[in-house]
């Protein structure tokens, strides 16, 4: 094997009982070889139902992975006695290896809060929330959100020549198959020149995939192949991602296939599309390792590109190609997807309410946390309660316990648990190991001593930890994209909620792809309604977490990201955009050194509760106070983003955010320039119950923020560079 110590073995190849055969996928670790036998750590069979107690013999293949194979004789014992729970309760069985065939969440059922597509016309859909219209090409005419049209006409897949545009006649379609939570159709057209395939697929989120095959009929020299989004001026006021961080849409623009880029969101908080060209080897977020080649038909060798050009009417986002020469018989395909946002609606009361306690070190919340109104406890890896990384079930005895403990507090409690590396803890690592590079991601090997003595080589060592007691947490690298090992993870997540009790997740940088969220959402629906999921990310600032992750946001719920954001840099579309989640449907903390507290209550966010960052220990309980005294739960919030703001300030970047009740509002007022300005708050009284001459406008104190303030609301207010005021407007 890879490492010199594994055994390569073949499928059982029977146990002949008087009727009853017994296969499995089996897995020998070398321990002991002699003359005549092979004493095996051990083997996983699949038992029938109906096997009696009892003897049994067969035989199985071992032998180096390429090297000969020799057969082996096997007796096993079967006895009287059924585990309740197939053995998986205790890890050294290995009976949680069938995990990794698991078809947890694979059905086609939508997963709340979505709802079945409903057909409204011959090609006309009703999504939760959205509507479309399709024209026989397969893509998009029309995409509303409520009220909101995105689209100013058809979405258009374009092939040109080198003297025109090449025209298709009118579809065939081969199939259109509505199975609830999906919907999959295909279709063929045809020209003199090219046969052009088309598959579809819509879901239930507002997720669609496309792929278009060309088959060229003749020997033939195209002169560009486009994808053309048409969006409406009054949608496509921001966008990120081809070269550009979180931004006003400009008045053009254009790139080629530059760094870790894939993918593009345009649009605004109303709605807007999040368009990833694929085709490459790896379709999860494009983080750290993960970066593969381009797609080969987008990129064309460099050809390929993306530009945007605004004119009076419309903003056409465009992916190109550039010249291409196809032979006769060659096919080319194009493939993409489109992710319609915001994926739901937007839940203050949830961000206001359910406050993160995070602390990797001591996750345990005090009395004084409590009080603080924590609602919700992560508990990180690498402490005596989740001490190995992605691999919980070593570490039940412990965390079960925990766990009890801070709900009788009236807490849930999420874990760290993710997939992108695994920890040299797992009891399953020689079978995982037998798998080549199914399971974990082929390398130079090197790190820790354990792994160089015991793999040797090809492995890719990652996150490692020591803890005070000696124990060493040493994890290798997992393999891109899809792997067996996924259905090992849901399965065991699954296994959590049940076992253990965690109320969700909290996801550090994972590299999976939407596919498995919602597999993963599924099973927390199923075993627990109510269960959470909370992402981060540590990619650094303008790589564009959000456009790397925007195929999750349907899935999660709270955003954590900003890890090397420089939050005192940023401009508001910036904010917007890339950091508080509101043109999602999503809401989000602050991070990278305890972020702007003053910017950052124009959208909501604060930091967590005591997390530690450059150097700084986050405590918002004085702005939660200010929460809890005003009763921000159940506001209503009316930020500068909405069509009609109640609070705007004349100045561009000067915002306000109002959360208003009936008889108060409390204003959030952010400067996002590097200048003090003096502005003069222009309300909408016609929004409140009452109006300016029985108004007053006050700033309570707020340690470490602001300074008491009373004045008129029609008086002008100084606020500072990259600060803010947090203001009572109260009826008198």
């Amino acid at each position: 094997g890879p490492g010199g110590s594994v055994l390569d073995s073949s499928r059982l190849t029977c146990f002949n009982t008087g009727g009853t055969d017994i296969y499995g996928n089996s897995f020998v670790k070398e321990v002991d070889v002699r003359q005549d036998r092979v004493q095996a750590l051990w083997i996983g069979v699949d038992i029938p139902e109906d096997i009696k107690p009892g003897k049994y013999y067969g035989s199985i293949l071992v032998g180096a992975a390429a090297g000969e194979k020799q057969e082996v004789g096997i007796e096993l014992k079967i006895g009287r006695k059924v585990l309740a729970d197939r053995g998986d309760s205790e890890p050294w069985r290995h009976s949680r290896l069938r995990w990794l065939n698991s078809k947890a969440g694979l059905d086609t059922a939508p997963v709340a809060p979505y709802t079945p597509i409903s057909q409204t016309g011959e090609f006309e859909f009703q999504l939760y929330g959205k509507h479309i219209r399709t024209g026989d090409k397969g893509l998009p005419e029309s995409i509303r959100v409520s009220e909101y049209e995105l689209l100013e006409s058809p979405m258009v897949f374009r092939i040109l020549d080198k003297n025109s545009e090449i025209l298709f006649a009118e579809s065939n379609f081969h199939s259109l198959e509505n199975l609830g939570g999906i919907l999959n159709s295909s279709w063929t057209n045809h020209s003199e020149q090219l046969e052009l395939h088309g598959e579809g697929s819509l879901e239930s989120d507002g997720y669609m995939r496309y792929q278009f095959t060309l088959k060229a009929k003749q020997d033939m020299q195209l002169k560009d192949v486009r994808l053309e989004i048409p969006f409406r001026t009054g949608i496509a006021q921001y966008m990120m991602g081809m070269g550009l961080a979180g931004t006003a849409v400009p008045e053009q623009h254009q790139s080629g296939w530059k760094g870790p880029e894939d993918s593009f969101w345009i649009g605004n908080t109303r709605g807007g599309l999040w368009v990833e060209l694929r085709g490459s080897s790896y379709h999860g977020p494009l983080l750290n390792l993960y970066h593969p080649p381009h797609p080969q038909s987008w990129n064309n060798d460099g050809s390929g590109g993306f530009s945007i050009q605004r004119t009076d009417k419309q903003v056409k986002a465009s992916v190109f190609t550039g010249e291409m020469e196809l032979e006769a018989g060659e096919e080319m395909s194009f493939e993409f997807a489109i992710l319609i946002t915001p994926v739901k609606a937007l839940q203050s009361l949830s961000q206001f309410r359910d406050r993160y306690f995070h602390n990797s070190a001591q996750p345990d919340p005090g009395p004084e946390d409590l009080e603080a109104g924590i609602r919700i406890v992560n508990l990180h890896h690498a402490n005596p309660f989740n001490p190995f990384i992605n691999y919980p079930f070593k570490a039940v005895d412990v965390m079960k316990p925990f766990v009890e403990r801070n709900q009788a507090k009236g807490l849930k409690v999420k874990i760290y648990y993710t997939i992108r590396e695994l920890s040299n803890h797992v009891p399953e690592i020689w079978a995982l190991r037998s798998l080549q590079d199914e399971i974990f991601s082929y390398g130079p090997g090197g790190g820790y001593p354990w792994l160089r003595e015991h793999l040797v080589v090809a492995y890719r060592h990652q996150w490692y930890d020591h803890a005070d007691d000696t124990r060493v947490d040493a994890s290798i690298l997992t393999a891109q994209g899809d792997s067996r090992w996924i259905n090992y993870y849901i399965e065991g997540l699954g296994w959590l909620i049940r076992n253990v009790g965690i109320d969700g997740l909290y996801m550090d940088d994972v590299a999976f792809d939407r596919h498995v969220m919602k597999r993963i959402r599924k099973v927390m629906e199923q075993e627990k309604p109510g269960c959470l999921i909370d992402l981060h990310s540590n990619t650094g600032f303008s790589k564009g977490p959000a456009t790397q992750y925007a195929e999750y946001f349907p899935y999660v719920d709270k955003l954590w990201f900003g890890e090397s954001f420089l939050y005192d840099e940023m401009s508001w579309e910036n904010w917007l955009v890339e950091v508080s989640g509101i043109p999602f449907g999503h809401m989000g903390d602050m991070l990278h050194g305890g972020g702007n507290p003053w910017l950052g209550m124009v959208f909501g966010m604060t930091t967590r509760l005591p997390w530690s960052t450059e150097g700084v220990t986050c405590n918002p309980s004085a702005i939660w106070e200010i929460w809890d005294d005003f009763g921000i739960e159940s506001a209503g919030m009316k930020g500068f983003w909405d069509t009609d703001p109640l609070v705007k300030t004349g100045h561009p970047n000067i915002k306000a955010t109002a959360y208003v009740h009936e008889n108060k509002v409390l204003i959030s007022l952010g400067n996002f320039s590097d200048e003090p300005e003096e502005v003069t708050l222009q309300i909408n009284w016609e929004q409140l119950r009452f109006g300016p001459e029985n108004a007053s406008l006050k700033a309570p104190d707020i340690e470490n923020f602001q300074e008491t303030l009373s004045c008129r609301p029609d008086q002008p207010i100084v606020v500072e560079a990259r600060k803010g005021w947090l203001l009572y407007l109260e009826a008198i």
